[in-house]
């Protein structure tokens, strides 16, 4: 992959990055913001119903950015772009839609099955 690559996937994991932090800050004022405090039982429940589906959400993005980071740390190591058990360089098609991916298509789908089968057992 050539400087021009990295620095594009670079930039597009920072930008991700900071799109879901903005988003967790913004979920983080609203909280303080809105009570759950709801007069009716019904309303009360579809609320908190609500911020347990946004908590959710946000959980799973904080994962994300640890990914994320990786990934970029990846790019500082020269190791970005290439496949953590083949060694094989990761399609820039697959990078462009998970730029996150340490895998190949190829490595990626062996994992998942032997996983399946592992659960299986």
């Amino acid at each position: 992959m050539n400087e021009r690559q990295l620095a594009y996937f670079k930039a597009k994991l920072l930008a991700w990055k900071d799109s879901i932090l903005k988003e967790s800050a913004g979920t983080l004022q609203q909280l303080q913001i809105d009570s759950l405090r709801e007069p009716d039982l019904t309303d009360r429940a579809s609320s908190e119903t609500d911020w347990s589906i946004e908590l959710r959400t946000r959980d799973r993005q904080r994962k994300l950015i640890s990914k994320i980071d990786a990934a970029l740390r990846r790019i500082e190591d020269g190791e970005y772009g290439y496949c953590e058990v083949t060694g094989e360089p990761i399609s820039l098609g697959r990078l462009e839609a998970r730029p996150i991916a340490t895998m190949t298509v190829e490595a990626q789908e062996r994992h998942e099955r032997n996983e399946k089968v592992s659960r299986e057992d």
